[in-house]
This record gives C-alpha cells, sequence and structure tokens, in this order.
C-alpha cells in the first residue's frame, strides 16, 4: 500500500502581538532556585501566557520610560553557583521579548527581592539607576544610550531610587534617620549635589514600606501603621507634605495595617491608591498578605471602597484610561484582575503564575 509523504514541520517564532497597557511584568525571584530567577510576560485581559524572560541571580528588573526596552540588573556565574562573576545589564527589547545587548556593571547591586525602587531609570531614559549594597549603599549610573557604567554615588544609610519627573538628572532616596536624601547629576551622570531634607518620620516609632509610588514628582509612601506620608521631590531639596492616617478610629481599634511586599499603588490620572491591608496587626505582621484592598482619593484623603483582598502581597493598576488593578496572590502564587473604578469590581485569575514573585510593573 503507497503511503502519502510526511511533510516536514517548518518551526517558526509567533511575533507577539503589540503591547497594551494591560501587559503585566511579573518578576520571580524563585527562591528554591535563586540562581535562575525568572520575568513572566502575562497579557492581563485574556491571562494569556506571553513569555518569560531569564533574570539570573536575584535580578532586579524595570521598564524603559517609553515601555520599549526592558532592564535587568543582575549576576551570573560560569558554573551556575559558582565560577567566574560577571555583573551585567541584560537589555530586552519588549515588543519581542528578545534579548538586545548587555552593559557591564560593578559587582554592587543589591541581590535582594524585588522591590519596585532598588532599579530605574532616570525620566528622559537616558540613565538607569541601580541601588548597591555592599552591605555600604550606593547607586550605579548607567548610561543606557553609551552603554556604559558612568558613576557611582554613594547614598550612606539611604535606601531606593526615586526619580525626579521634572528635573531628569535627580533622583532622591530614603533614609534611616527619616530623612530623603536628593542627588543632582551632572550632564555626564557624575555627581553634581546632594542636598538632605528636614526629618519627616520617625523610623523608630513608625517605619515607612519602601515601596513607593508617585504622580509626578509627588511620591506616596504608608506605614506600617497606616499613615500616608508624601513629598515632591522636584527640587534640590525634598519637601515633605503633611501626613494623614488610612484608618479611622474603628479601624485602629481593630488593628488594620498595611501588609505586603508592594503594598500600594497609585492610578496617576484619577488620583486613586489601592493599598494592600490586614486586621488584627502587629509588631511583624507588615508582610501579611491582604484580606482586604481599600481604595482611598489621594486629593480627598477619603477612602472609596473596601474589597476583597485575595492573599495580594502586590499590588500594580495600568495606567489607561479603563484601569485593571493586579494582585498577586502570596498563597496561591496566581495573578488576579480588578476593573479598577472608585470601587473594585473582581474580573478573573491565573493559577499557578509564579513560583515566588512579590513585584509587577504594567506595561
Amino acid at each position: 500500500m503507497a503511503r502519502a509523504e510526511v511533510q516536514i514541520e517548518q518551526l517558526g517564532v509567533e511575533k507577539l502581538a503589540p503591547a497594551t497597557p494591560h501587559r503585566v511584568y511579573v518578576s520571580d525571584v524563585a527562591l528554591s532556585h535563586i540562581v535562575d530567577g525568572k520575568l513572566h510576560v502575562v497579557d492581563g485581559d485574556s491571562l494569556r501566557y506571553l513569555g518569560l524572560i531569564a533574570t539570573g541571580y536575584a535580578g532586579q528588573a524595570t521598564l524603559s520610560p517609553d515601555r520599549r526596552e526592558l532592564y535587568v540588573a543582575t549576576t551570573y556565574y560560569s558554573r551556575l553557583s559558582r565560577g567566574e562573576r560577571a555583573d551585567v545589564v541584560d537589555v530586552y527589547d519588549t515588543e519581542t521579548l528578545s534579548f538586545k545587548h548587555e552593559i557591564p556593571i560593578p559587582p554592587r547591586h543589591a541581590q535582594a527581592l524585588h522591590y519596585k525602587n532598588l532599579i530605574r531609570a532616570t525620566a528622559d531614559g537616558r540613565f538607569l539607576l541601580i541601588q548597591n549594597a555592599t552591605p555600604a549603599t550606593s547607586v550605579t549610573v548607567v548610561d543606557v544610550k553609551a552603554k556604559r557604567t558612568v558613576a557611582e554615588i554613594p547614598t550612606p544609610g539611604c535606601w531606593a531610587v526615586l526619580p525626579s519627573q521634572s528635573m531628569v538628572a535627580r533622583f532622591s532616596t530614603l533614609c534611616g534617620d527619616g530623612t530623603f536624601l536628593t542627588v543632582t547629576l551632572d550632564a555626564d551622570g557624575k555627581l553634581k549635589s546632594q542636598k538632605r531634607s528636614r526629618r519627616f518620620f520617625d523610623p523608630d516609632k513608625d517605619p515607612l514600606f519602601i515601596t513607593a509610588e508617585n504622580i509626578g514628582d509627588r511620591y506616596f509612601f504608608v506605614s506600617f501603621q497606616g499613615v500616608v506620608h508624601s513629598a515632591n521631590l522636584g527640587g534640590e531639596e525634598a519637601a515633605p507634605e503633611e501626613p494623614w492616617s488610612l484608618l479611622d478610629k474603628q479601624d485602629a481599634r481593630r488593628g488594620w495595617r498595611p501588609g505586603g511586599y508592594q503594598v500600594i499603588s497609585v492610578h496617576e490620572k484619577s488620583g486613586r491608591l489601592y493599598v494592600a491591608m490586614h486586621p488584627k496587626g502587629k509588631e511583624g505582621s507588615h508582610k501579611n498578605p491582604a484580606a482586604e484592598i481599600w481604595t482611598y482619593d489621594l486629593a480627598m484623603k477619603k477612602r472609596l471602597d473596601r474589597s476583597p483582598g485575595k492573599n495580594a502581597v502586590a499590588l500594580s493598576v495600568s495606567q489607561d484610561d479603563a484601569p485593571l488593578l493586579f494582585a498577586l496572590d502570596g498563597e496561591k502564587m496566581g495573578l488576579v484582575v480588578f476593573e479598577a473604578g472608585n470601587k473594585l469590581r473582581y474580573r478573573r485569575r491565573l493559577d499557578p503564575l509564579a513560583e515566588t514573585a512579590f513585584l509587577m510593573e504594567t506595561h
């Protein structure tokens, strides 16, 4: 009996659809094999899994301001867990998720759990600012266009990188004595000046989460006890503003407190703040997953909504006119999606997504 010839299958690479504001990048430190971390890319509308990017040993990732590139500051060893060490910024094209090139950096970047402000780009996208810990703290400045490291700025006792949006050669960092240190760079990315702010919170009585969200030059933080602190970081010296509490008297009696890793998110156009909250808070409960997600109007300093928290340990809201709020379920490591108006409306979820994820960023 004659047999038809089997056609040779042709392999190809599917091209991604253009990214929307609802694409989500989820950093996964993968604690059980931390030398081999990863970043998941998901379509937030369909929850279709789009791709995976290797992030090496505790790699910290962020998007460029124009969302065209993804930067990963990481470490590789020639024998995976030993051997010759190489520290680089890997640069990826977000249109294809393909690797473009690498930029060598000093072996001092923070090998830490993922937090948004451990790596950030300046507002114009020229410089990439990377938090270092040896354990002495400093910030590496990388010229993205020239593809080289140009400076290391000492920031003793301070942590996290908070770029000014109006002054592209300026960033601030939060210090352990309750102040900000503001750093201004020259045209080449080297140190021009530094100036400390007045003390605006007491880290011994009520510390701040390092997670910060901004609307322009105004950055917002919450404290362990649920106080909102904000500051304008546009000038040579940070200008702290009057703090206010998330809690009313009844909330305080029931011990409601913020908790998680990426504990807040802000929708810039509407001025809405989303906070992961848990009851019966106490010393050491600041990493507890959310029992509820609270929505606030920042201008009015008023709560608009309380919604089920889905055990969220991280929150990230898209910045379009029909925003979605994404929450990472800390127990199931799933991605939960809400329609993010004045009131949250649960849409759907993807379980499981990650191994050990604490940080998301939307396109």
